[in-house]
């Protein structure tokens, strides 16, 4: 089914509550059908923003080019001979080819996040490299379809045969449909942010395979298959509707929303202990996504009920969550939070995507704050500054390090996440509902409000210090509403216009509103409040993390006992395995909050001290800068 033309209300109900990767950049691209549940706020799209010199603006860089490193017909090789084609290039190592990721069906998911990530630096950076690459793998998997008379693509070993295998109800190993999704939506983002007609085309053909490939199956013969991992499939068919029209896929959304899931959550029951994580998370982003193309309210509901008890009942001080990639008991707290596989990074990436899709529903402060705190110190802290490689897990255990991938045979699951996370930044600084714009964070940047005819140009030094400056260009006055995010974390929020005082807010979690009419020149400066603080889980109220506005101050216990290298790995399995008795980590006595007033600035950006309790000085850093060295970020107090 090709892509009908509708009008551009429609379009930008839609671009404003997908939440996979592309759309939630609020791209504008041809032809939408209408969107039942029309979202609050609208993003702007990702080329309207610009990102000024920061972190952030780092990281993609350093992505940028590891992208650019990475080729296609390595990724691509599985995928030819599946469809009796001749590789091109040798296979990279890891899930993509070792033998046990090769019974669990992983092999092909990179090569979906690969064109997530390619298409959203393409409209991060407008660089045709990116388009290039896009088109040049769409062309391949086309090649594969027409070779294999089939629109089904898949690299994982015995291929159709297998997905047939699963659809019939017969017992596998494996997850084929959660690697399938990957593929689904690296199209479908290629197709929306790239503008990609050959990664259309091979889309759509994926998608009737998908539909006539499930048709036989019962609804209870359908929900017995969704007891296997299956990503977020409700999501991208749901997507796969809004943007055709096909009543199909509408339905297919549907029947891919697992009931065993959603039952309890609409009920509000929280059933989620020992359950993995990130097989839960694209379920519910696709509950969401499912509700806005047109299901009812119970989808909406399970969702909000989901983010509710996980981010703010189930997660660590940085915003992750888990331990071994499982949800466990919160009065458990103390047996899990200092584990080496707590925090898995894909949970944060996809927790960012449903918390950001519920925002644009109901744009609340919590829902920013939630946001910021992840951002920091589950996202940004999961790259290797250096080499731009990623983490899988970010444990709490004192005395552990961050374990980067390598560059060529890792390619976990976070691995992939990882590649789209640090060129999406942009995505969620600014959002609008007509002549109202909302600022979500405070990163350097530039917004080109087209709508408007404004400039808006975000300076700041944040997190080391406490504020942000907007300085407004305007060829004509233009009367609007500025709607700047109070953190729960500051005290207080004091706006000045022009240097003089406009608004003040003892509200944290709030947002403060600025409606004047603006002239170019105008300047707003957000003045908060940034101190130390204690944060406790009330299951372990002797277990503490530090931290400081929204980031999560670490203990720097540097490498003590780490051979050059150590930091670096390739097999997940590895993960725990440092010997972490070498690491000599302080011990800390006292109340938490007297301990948290007890930190003390160096004198240096975000550098604090704090006395342990033999009185040894101890570093303490924002923990999304720590890199190859030991840390702390929970203690358990004396």
């Amino acid at each position: 089914m090709s892509i009908a033309c509708c009008n551009p209300l429609s379009r930008r109900h839609f671009l404003s509550g997908v939440a996979g990767g592309a759309l939630m950049a609020g791209v504008a691209a041809p032809g939408w059908a209408q969107a039942s549940a029309p979202a609050t706020l609208q993003p702007f799209d990702m080329r309207d923003v610009d990102l000024h010199d920061s972190p952030f603006l780092h990281a993609q860089h350093q992505t940028e080019a590891y992208l650019l490193r990475l080729q296609p017909d390595r990724m691509l090789h599985n995928f030819r001979v599946n469809a009796g084609l001749k590789p091109r290039a040798p296979v990279y190592g890891g899930w993509e080819s070792e033998p046990i990721w090769a019974d669990i069906n992983c092999h092909g998911h990179t090569l979906g996040h690969y064109l997530s990530a390619c298409a959203l630096a393409y409209r991060a950076t407008g660089k045709q490299e990116y388009r290039k690459r896009i088109d040049y793998i769409a062309g391949e998997l086309a090649a594969c379809q027409k070779a294999a008379n089939s629109g089904l693509v898949c690299a994982f070993p015995k291929g159709a045969a297998l997905v047939a295998a699963h659809l019939r109800g017969e017992p596998i190993t494996g997850v084929p449909w959660y690697t399938l999704h990957k593929v689904y939506a690296g199209l479908r983002d290629a197709t929306l942010l790239a503008d990609s007609t050959a990664a259309k085309a091979v889309l759509l053909r994926l998608a009737d395979w998908g539909v006539v490939a499930t048709r036989p199956l019962s609804d209870a013969q359908f929900e017995e298959m969704l007891k296997t991992e299956y990503g977020g499939m409700n999501e991208v068919y749901a997507d796969l509707f809004v943007i055709t029209g096909n009543a199909d896929y509408q339905r297919l959304a549907e029947r891919f929303s697992q009931k065993a899931v959603l039952a309890p959550l609409v009920k509000a029951q929280d059933q989620l202990d020992g359950m993995h994580a990130n097989t839960q998370i694209p379920k519910i982003i696709g509950f969401q996504r499912v509700h806005e193309a047109g299901g009812d309210s119970s989808y909406h509901a399970a969702a909000q009920f989901f983010w509710k008890t996980v981010a703010r009942t189930r997660a660590f001080a940085t915003g992750g969550h888990g331990d071994n990639e499982h949800f466990f008991a919160i009065a458990d707290f103390d047996k899990h939070v200092f584990s080496a596989k707590g925090s898995e990074t894909c949970c944060q990436h996809n927790m960012l995507k449903l918390t950001r899709q519920l925002f644009l529903q109901d744009p609340r402060a919590d829902y920013a704050d939630y946001y910021e705190r992840t951002l920091y110190n589950g996202i940004l802290a999961s790259q290797d500054p250096d080499s731009g490689m990623a983490t899988y897990f970010q444990g709490a255990r004192p005395g552990y390090m961050k374990l980067y991938h390598t560059p060529e045979d890792s390619f976990w699951c976070c691995t992939g996440t990882g590649m789209e996370n640090h060129v999406k930044y942009r995505d969620s600084i600014y959002f609008r509902d007509g002549r109202q714009l909302y600022v979500n964070l405070f990163i350097p940047s530039m917004l080109k409000w087209r709508d408007q005819d404004v400039v808006l140009t975000q300076e700041t030094a944040f997190p080391a210090q406490a504020g942000t400056r907007l300085r407004i260009a305007a060829k004509r006055p233009a009367s609007l509403a500025l709607k700047l995010r109070h953190p729960r974390w500051s005290r207080t929020a004091t706006l000045l216009v022009n240097g003089r005082a406009a608004a003040t807010s003892a509200d944290p979690g709030s947002y403060v509103t600025l409606d004047r009419t603006w002239r170019d020149g105008d300047t707003v400066e957000l003045q908060l409040v940034m101190e130390p603080a204690a944060e406790q889980a009330p299951a372990a109220p002797q277990i503490v993390a530090f931290t400081y506005g929204p980031l999560v101050l670490a203990g720097a216990l540097g490498r003590q006992g780490l051979a050059p290298g150590a930091d670096i790995i390739v097999n997940e399995r590895k993960y725990g395995e440092y010997n972490d008795a070498t690491a000599a980590v302080p011990v800390l006595a006292g109340a938490p909050d007297v301990l948290a007033k007890s930190i003390r600035a160096t004198g240096a950006p975000l550098e604090f001290t704090i006395a342990a309790q033999d009185g040894t000085p101890v570093r303490l850093v924002p923990y999304h800068r720590i890199a190859h060295e030991r840390y702390a970020t929970y203690w358990k107090l004396a």
